[in-house]
Order: structure tokens, then sequence, then C-alpha cells
């Protein structure tokens, strides 16, 4: 009974660290790796002189 239990656990907190990685390496991408496109800091319709 007491293996079942710390089985049952070991999973969950297996899971959530998981779950918490995948959410911390999401965080850290910067947008050109989520296939978000930035904004171009020159506008392209501005004559140039």
């Amino acid at each position: 009974m007491l293996a079942r239990r710390f089985t049952i656990v070991c999973l969950i907190t297996a899971l959530f660290g998981l779950f918490f990685a995948l959410l911390v390496a999401e965080a850290g991408r910067s947008d050109r790796h989520r296939g978000i496109a930035a904004p171009c800091a020159f506008s392209c319709s501005t004559p140039r002189g």
C-alpha cells in the first residue's frame, strides 16, 4: 500500500516537473523561435532623401 502511494506521488511530481520545465523553456524563447514576426524598426514606405 505504501509503495503504491509512493509511486503515485512520484508520477504526479514527475508530471508537474515536466510541465513546469515546459513553461520555463517556453518563456525563455525569443519571438523568432515561436514564429511570431517582430515589427521592423525601419518603415519601408518612407522616402530616402
